[in-house]
């Protein structure tokens, strides 16, 4: 399965987490739909699973083949699968980009990665799904530092993770350690996903 480009609003309606992080695609706490506001529809515990899978993976962008094949590779690490899982998405570039607030949205992070914009210790990388390593440096090439987008993204900045440092002169964030689970959203049951994918 390709990557969803329908209507996020809705998806983020019938999922009940808001996919882009500003709480604005959740207007309307129900899902969309001419019965939305009065669905009483039980959900099975494979329904569950789906859901809780389907969630973190419009929330961080990613094709379904894209989202098994992390998620086997987060088994093979050492340690709780769940905890390696997420550590390998906050991990990816267009997720750190993100995070550091060169983009508003993690689509947008994915675009600025796409189009060149985005450098690796000084060196431009333009694939999404590149694998960050602690200690690397994320900048901006100098010619997309006085871009409107990127300006007004970093002046709306509300908060910086714990994992990263943001040096505001140089205009680039450094990776200074992995992400701890505590420190990321809590609205999502990953071991409903490890069971989804244990079956």
């Amino acid at each position: 399965m390709s990557r969803y480009t329908g209507p996020k609003f809705k998806l983020s309606r019938r999922l009940g987490i808001s996919l882009s992080g500003t709480g604005k695609d959740l207007k309307r706490a129900f899902p969309p739909g001419q019965h939305g506001p009065n669905s009483r529809r039980k959900i099975s515990g494979y329904g569950l699973q789906l859901m809780e899978k389907q969630k973190l993976r419009h929330m961080y962008g990613l094709s379904e083949k894209q989202f098994h094949n992390l998620f086997v590779k987060a088994t093979k690490i050492k340690g709780i699968a769940g905890d390696n899982f997420i550590v390998l998405l906050e991990s990816r570039l267009d997720n750190l980009v993100y995070r550091l607030a060169f983009a508003n949205t993690r689509a947008g992070a994915r675009q600025l990665v796409a189009h060149g914009h985005i450098t690796v210790n000084g060196k431009k990388v333009d694939i999404a799904s590149y694998s960050v390593s602690v200690g690397d440096v994320i900048g901006l090439r100098e010619r997309s530092r006085s871009m409107k987008s990127v300006k007004e993204a970093i002046e709306s900045r509300v908060h910086l993770p714990g994992y990263i440092e943001f040096n505001e002169s140089a205009v680039e964030g450094k990776y200074t350690r992995l992400a701890e689970r505590a420190e990321l959203s809590q609205e999502i049951d990953l071991q409903q996903i490890v069971e989804f994918y244990s079956r």
